[in-house]
């Protein structure tokens, strides 16, 4: 069950302005009124007022710093290994690619594009209520090719070179067993490590990206479900780019990597 914090976020923070407002404008005076009249102390509000009242500017910051600005989200699969692990808290950057509406997702205010290699939250194109993160690859216009463990952007190779071997046993809290070769890529301006298995096969194609579209791409490359098996992601599906670490739990193993906190995400 996928839960929409922010749906509930804009409910709460609606119900709660409207009570603390309807009371402002019918009830306050007429309860002060009342208690003139009377020779009483000054009323009490009730409580379902005293309540909204204290919640809505709360509720209104977060919903708005959340919406406009930053917020959290949980890496929960290992196809980003190795630049997200399972169990990192990441803060994404959400005027990165525009200012949006909240819910509907819709760019009121046009900020930047996402460049090629930048690590992205966006909606689902199969079912836009669940987020997904990936790196992106492919701009509009682009030419991807993926062909024997060999990414090509527009016909030209992306240069990557042997990093060593990479263990998942040297990974402090549980991810997906992932023991193969570790290689250094550059794509675009961003330097970042990627898995390929030997031993498993990925999808191979090459794929034209349209206008108003993003190819996206798992680090690790051979147990990644993205782009290449499910299509393109459209702008408006964008939610902002990931800029890094605030926190790794492993919330079923109780485990923690403190040494990842503050890491940035290239």
């Amino acid at each position: 069950m996928n839960i929409d914090f922010a749906l509930i976020l804009v409910v709460l923070t609606a119900v709660t302005g409207v009570i603390w407002l309807i009371d402002s404008l019918a009830f306050r005076q007429k309860r002060r009124d009342r208690a003139v009249r009377e020779s009483m102390e000054e009323p009490r509000e009730p409580v379902l007022v005293e309540y909204a009242r204290s919640l809505f500017p709360v509720l209104l910051i977060v919903l708005l710093f959340r919406s406009f600005l930053f917020e959290p989200f949980k890496i929960p699969s290992g196809s980003m290994i190795p630049s997200l692990l399972v169990g990192d808290f990441i803060v994404v950057n959400k005027f990165a690619y525009g200012v949006r509406l909240p819910v509907i997702n819709r760019k009121i205010f046009p900020t930047g594009e996402p460049k090629r290699g930048d690590v992205v939250v966006f909606r689902y194109p199969k079912d836009p209520s669940v987020n997904f993160i990936k790196r992106a690859v492919g701009l509009p216009g682009d030419t991807i090719t993926y062909r024997n463990k060999q990414l090509y952007v527009n016909g030209e190779k992306v240069g990557k070179v042997l990093d060593g071997p990479f263990r998942s046993s040297d990974i402090k809290c549980s991810t997906p067993a992932a023991d193969t070769e570790l290689y250094e890529e550059q794509l675009g301006n961003h330097r970042h490590g990627v898995l390929l298995h030997d031993q498993t096969r990925s999808r191979d194609g090459q794929w034209v990206v349209p206008p108003g579209h993003y190819f996206m791409m798992g680090d690790n490359r051979d147990r990644s479900n993205d782009s290449r098996y499910w299509g393109f992601v459209p702008e408006e599906n964008l939610l902002g780019r990931a800029i890094g670490i605030w926190l790794n739990f492993d919330f079923e193993k109780g485990c923690a990597d403190w040494s990842r906190i503050g890491d940035g995400i290239d």
